[in-house]
C-alpha cells in the first residue's frame, strides 16, 4: 500500500520539531528575532524595513542549521531503518524532508514582519518620531526568497554529507572560505563573484531585483543546492542502513 505523499510530508514536518535540538534551535531563533528587532528599534529608530532585515542576522546562521537537522536526523537518531521500511522509495522521503525547512523559512520571514510592525509603531510612539513604513512587497519577497535559499543550502549539504556536524561546519564556514578565495587575485575574485552564495544573493536579500545577476545566482544555486541535493538523494537511496 502506497503511503500518500501528504502523509509523508506531515510526518516529516512533525519530526522536524520533535527532537530536542530542533526545539532548542527554534526557541533560540524566536527569542533572538524578537530581541534583535526590539533592540534595533530602540537604537536605530522606527524603520520597518530596517527592523525586518535585523532578523536576517540570526536567520542566515540558524535556518541553514535547521535544514541540516531535517535530513540528518534519521541517521543520527538511528531511525532510518524504520523510516525506509515503511517507505522503501527513499527519494520520496528525502523530498518530503526538504519541503518543511523551506516552509519554515517562509513562516520565519512572516514572523519577523509580524514582530517588526508593532515594534515600529511602539518605537515611534515612545521616541515621538515619525515611523518609516518603507517595506515594499518586492523587498519582502526578495528577502524571504533569500531565507528559503539559505535553508535549502543547509538541507542540500545535510543530504549530501548525512552528518550534521560536518554539514553545519561547511554552511557556517563558507563565508570565511570565500572571503579568502576572493583575495587570491583576479581568478579568485571572479570565482567568488560567481559561486559565493552570500554575494550572489545579496541584491535579492536587499530587495533590489533589478540588481540581481540571475546567471550568477543560478550558478551558485546549482553549486550549493541543486547538485548537493541530487547527489544526497542518490547517496541516501544507496546507503546501507544499519
Amino acid at each position: 500500500m502506497t503511503i500518500p505523499f501528504h502523509r509523508l510530508l506531515a510526518v516529516e514536518l512533525r519530526k522536524l520539531f520533535d527532537t530536542r535540538s530542533a526545539k532548542i534551535l527554534t526557541a533560540c531563533l524566536l527569542c533572538l528575532t524578537v530581541a534583535a528587532i526590539v533592540g534595533r528599534g530602540l537604537y536605530s529608530g522606527p524603520g520597518l524595513q530596517r527592523l525586518v532585515w535585523t532578523a536576517g542576522i540570526g536567520y542566515a546562521t540558524l535556518l541553514p542549521v535547521l535544514g541540516v537537522l531535517a535530513v540528518t536526523g534519521e541517521w543520527s537518531h538511528r531511525t532510518a531503518l524504520t523510516t525506509f521500511v515503511l517507505e522503501p522509495r527513499r527519494w520520496r522521503v528525502m523530498v518530503a524532508k526538504a519541503i518543511p525547512p523551506a516552509l519554515t523559512a517562509v513562516v520565519a520571514s512572516l514572523f519577523a514582519l509580524l514582530v517588526a510592525v508593532p515594534a515600529t509603531a511602539l518605537t515611534s510612539a515612545a521616541q515621538r518620531t515619525p515611523a518609516h513604513w518603507d517595506l515594499t512587497f518586492a523587498t519582502m519577497a526578495g528577502w524571504t526568497a533569500t531565507n528559503v535559499l539559505f535553508v535549502m543550502m543547509g538541507t542540500a549539504l545535510g543530504a549530501l554529507l548525512l552528518n550534521a556536524p560536518a554539514a553545519i561546519v561547511v554552511c557556517l564556514g563558507g563565508t570565511a572560505v570565500w572571503s579568502a578565495v576572493a583575495l587570491l587575485g583576479t581568478t579568485g575574485r571572479t570565482l567568488a563573484e560567481w559561486l559565493d552564495f552570500n554575494r550572489t544573493t545579496a541584491p535579492l536579500a536587499a530587495g533590489d531585483w533589478a540588481g540581481v545577476d540571475f546567471l550568477r545566482l543560478a550558478a551558485s544555486t546549482a553549486l550549493w543546492i541543486v547538485f548537493p541535493l541530487l547527489a544526497g538523494v542518490i547517496r541516501a537511496s544507496r546507503k546501507e542502513v544499519r
